[in-house]
């Protein structure tokens, strides 16, 4: 009689939604391979017995997307290709009860703060000295760097809140060793995230204090750029631009989410600032940091939005001409301030609103790169596709902004960094030569490396 060996567990987590949600699948693959299970991250092999399915609940689009997921893997328990399935983040932290009754089969769910009840089921204690250790999940010239967790603001439409709870900063010393960290694997660049930037350190400093948090990345040798995500507008505070411009490796460049342009519409998601004020701001932040890429994010179809109020997003966008637009159209969230309100824009006129502002933003883009052909750009080459080099400029983040074709007829290496001429302009992409060096450039980049 043969004895039987046991099969040794392998997780496989499944990321949805944000970036921050992200980060929060790499510390969990951290503190599972740090114990000496098996973790891999979205794969596609099938040799796994478990997954934790890390979801999203912000939006409509987001909840669908996590239930079917955690359907399919259901259904492949049920098929006995799995033994078990685990599900955490937004969209369990909000609905837990909830989906406890309709998907019975799933074995256990976990909030989004929950993390050290997710290693018991595997018998196992959260170590409290691998913290800012992580498992990295995108390509290892590029990490995202969460600085805080959870939002105290009160916009009408926004779930985070309940999902994340309030804001939590984490210290100044743990995020930099974080950062070192990331630069020892081959980290060059870092984009900090939050669910809102420029409240850091009012929690635990008692005052703003993501200028000093900048200063002090800035200092980690090796790290190249360092990038700003979700800033919000109001009570901006200015001092970021000083880090900003008197630091060569923090990147001109800001994601400041402003949601709409009119003002009726900004008083009913509770914004805390008018169409006016936005306009100041912008202007403050050109002058300060010429040539600055400002990313914003914009909502169409919240409940009482009229044609005119579109008509106002769209001449906002021709004035301010931003480098970078996201549209995302309204989810009326339960428990959030604006689901009192009637959701009276239909799905369909929320889509073609969104499109028609973003015909708006694809002209704007447009003529921007091409104001671009015939300037030489330091360009990241993040990835080898069909035989093409592709990377960014210092303008543009990962996955939702332009990318640089780059020809080279060198081979070349991803996660260096290469200067580029750019000779074509697209919608949302450039493409470019890579610029040869003389013998007295060469001698300057040996001498500054």
């Amino acid at each position: 009689m043969k004895a039987r060996t046991l099969k040794k567990d392998k997780v496989n987590i499944i990321t949805l939604g944000c970036s921050k949600n992200m980060v929060d699948s790499e510390v969990l693959s951290g503190q599972l391979q740090a114990n000496e299970i098996n973790v891999v991250h979205e794969s596609g092999k099938r040799d796994h017995n478990i997954v934790i399915v890390n979801t999203c609940g912000f939006i409509d689009k987001a909840k669908a997307e996590s239930i079917n997921t955690i359907l399919d893997q259901v259904e492949l328990k049920k098929r006995g290709k799995l033994d078990k399935v685990y599900v955490t983040g937004c969209l369990s932290e909000r609905y837990r009860n909830n989906l406890e009754e309709e998907i019975p089969e799933v074995d256990a769910f976990f909030g989004t703060m929950e993390l050290p009840q997710i290693l018991k089921k595997f018998d196992i204690d959260y170590k409290a000295e691998l913290i800012g250790e992580r498992l990295l999940s995108t390509p290892s010239h590029y990490a995202y760097l969460k600085i805080s967790e959870g939002c105290n603001r009160t916009c009408s439409f926004c779930a985070i809140p309940l999902m994340r709870g309030q804001h939590v900063s984490k210290p100044i010393e743990q995020l930099v060793a974080e950062a070192e960290g990331l630069v020892k694997k081959g980290v060059k660049e870092v984009m900090l995230i939050a669910q809102e930037l420029t409240y850091y350190g009012l929690d635990i400093y008692k005052k703003r204090e993501l200028p000093k948090l900048m200063h002090a990345l800035a200092d980690v040798k090796g790290l190249e750029w360092i990038r700003l995500h979700y800033a919000y507008p109001s009570k901006f505070p200015m001092e970021i631009l000083d880090a900003m411009k008197e630091r060569d490796n923090i990147c001109n460049y800001l994601d400041m989410p402003l949601q709409h342009a009119s003002n009726h519409m900004l008083k009913a998601m509770k914004r805390q600032i008018t169409r006016e004020e936005m306009t100041d701001l912008i202007h403050g932040i050109r002058e300060k940091v010429p040539g600055i890429c400002l990313r914003t994010t914009l909502i169409t179809g919240f409940p009482g939005e009229t044609l005119e109020d579109v008509e106002e997003v769209k001449e906002f966008l021709r004035e301010h001409r931003f480098d970078r637009v996201g549209v995302f159209t309204y989810s009326h969230e339960e428990n959030t301030g604006a689901h009192v309100l009637i959701d009276d824009v239909p799905d369909e006129e929320k889509e073609r609103r969104a499109q028609e502002i973003m015909e708006v933003q694809q002209e704007i883009s447009l003529e921007k790169n091409q104001e671009k052909i015939g300037n030489t750009y330091k360009v990241i080459v993040d990835r080898k596709e069909s035989g093409r080099y592709l990377g960014r400029t210092e303008f543009d983040s990962v996955e939702v902004d332009n990318e640089v074709v780059i020809n080279s007829d060198k081979k070349l290496t991803v996660g260096d960094f290469v200067d580029v001429k750019i000779t074509k302009a697209y919608d949302y992409d450039l493409e470019g030569e890579v610029v040869k060096k003389g013998v007295i450039e060469k001698l300057v980049d040996l001498v500054s490396n």
